[in-house]
């Protein structure tokens, strides 16, 4: 008998590349009257020396294979090789081999082996074509290879899809932000406007004090240096004298003290304006990806501040109740982001004269509390369960993206925290936001 010859080739016929196409072995099978010697000298050749089993083939189709496993357990046996070595290899096949057509899926391929071959694994299996017919061996083991391959492939685009999901969720916090920043634009440059105003009109007030302030001391200084004969009396003395009694009742002492007045009223008009630009550029700033430390009570009063135009324009009192905190570790422009929303939307609800928000902070056991409560119209109880969902929003066209609590959510679980909303329509809505103090909290 002719030792049977193991290939990797294309099976005869096929008409294209399967995901097992690359694993067949074309080894030629064993006949079913064939000894069990013969097959024992087979696995010796070294051509077959990576098979576990062969095939046995009776008109074509797989009827069974024979393993090495099994032949050197019969050859152990006391007399195994005489009891057995010229029996038809029939006598010690597994008559229920693993037998899988060429067109079966990879995946499909490896549970099939999973659920069929048991460890250590004895076998290999057979491959078929669409009519059942023998066409090779398939190893095992690279089924495994092949499938950590294709789970490797996989691996590495989940990691570049998470790195373009991540990317495009930065990009979509910033329009977010940027969204909600611009619907405040108009009522912040009021904001503006009114202390640049009053600063203007001082700056005009104290540049004319200055002109008058001037032409004095120049008239005085004329008559001075005539007295103490530094100068020769002239016509304009006359003259000087007149300027001195004209403008003098206007810079007295008591005119200085209102000029040094008007300057620190220009200096407090200047700081409230530096006070809007740093807590916009604050909030508008491109998030850094460390954490580091930050008061929660300051950054409360900095969403506060930005804010304020659409608190007086509502009429709606502020009750703030600061309690000591800790600092916390987060990241400060996304904490303000989450702030900015939930008293956008608090303000946003109520609709009567009565508007009133409380903002509260607080420690509990290692955590930040935040509560944002308002008494506006509250939110529906169908409605509860969709509030943290992307793009939904109960507001009109035009004045929700519907990615405020979306976002909001995102950036608490982010720190490690957690966000919870409770609400009575007509009476109003609660959030309370928990922070972790060490920014690794576990959500409970």
């Amino acid at each position: 008998m002719n030792p049977a010859l193991t290939t990797r080739a294309r099976a005869p016929g096929a008409a294209a590349p399967t995901d097992l196409q690359p694993l067949l072995l074309q080894t030629a099978p064993v006949e079913t009257q064939t000894s069990v010697l013969d097959v024992a000298r087979l696995f010796l050749d070294p051509r077959h020396g990576g098979l576990l089993s062969l095939a046995v083939v009776d008109a074509a189709r797989p009827i069974g294979s024979i393993s090495r496993y099994e032949l050197m357990r019969v050859f152990l046996m006391p007399y195994g090789r005489e009891l057995y070595g010229r029996r038809p290899i029939t006598a010690l096949m597994n008559a229920q081999p693993l037998v899988l057509s060429l067109a079966t899926p990879l995946d499909q391929a490896a549970r099939a082996i999973a659920t069929h071959i048991r460890s250590p694994i004895t076998d290999d299996f057979v491959l078929v074509d669409a009519d059942g017919c023998y066409l090779g061996t398939g190893l095992v083991l690279d089924v495994l290879r092949a499938v950590e391959g294709r789970l490797t492939d996989r691996g590495s685009e989940l990691e570049r899809a998470y790195a373009r999901l991540k990317s495009s969720q930065l990009q979509l916090v910033q329009s977010e932000k940027m969204a909600s920043l611009g619907q405040m634009v108009a009522g912040l440059v009021h904001e503006i406007n009114t202390p640049l105003g009053y600063v203007r009109n001082n700056v005009e007030m104290t540049r004319g004090a200055l002109g008058d302030a001037a032409q004095l001391v120049a008239a005085q200084q004329a008559v001075i240096d005539v007295l103490t004969g530094a100068a020769e009396p002239s016509a304009d003395l006359e003259m000087h004298m007149a300027q001195i009694e004209e403008l003098r009742p206007r810079i007295d002492t008591a005119a200085l003290g209102d000029l040094c007045d008007l300057l620190d009223d220009t200096l407090h008009g200047v700081g409230q304006i530096g006070d809007l630009v740093s807590n916009l550029k604050d909030f508008s700033r491109l998030d850094q990806s460390g954490l580091q430390k930050a008061d929660v009570n300051k950054l409360v009063d900095s969403a506060l501040k930005i804010v304020q135009h659409l608190l007086r324009k509502r009429e709606v009192a502020v009750v703030r109740e600061a309690g000591e905190l800790p600092q916390i570790e987060c990241a400060p422009a996304r904490i303000n982001q989450v702030l900015l929303n939930l008293l956008s939307n608090a303000i946003q609800a109520i609709e009567h004269e009565r508007g009133r928000i409380v903002v509260r902070t607080q420690v509990l056991d290692g955590r930040v509390l935040i509560l944002v409560e308002d008494n506006g119209k509250g939110i529906a109880a169908e409605h509860l369960a969709r509030i943290f969902d992307p793009f939904f929003t109960t507001k009109p066209v035009g004045q929700g993206t519907g990615m405020g609590l979306a976002i909001s959510h995102q950036i608490v679980e982010q720190h490690g925290g957690m966000i919870r909303v409770a609400s009575r329509p007509g009476v109003g809505t609660r959030f309370l936001v928990v922070l972790p103090v060490d920014g690794r909290g576990k959500r409970s």
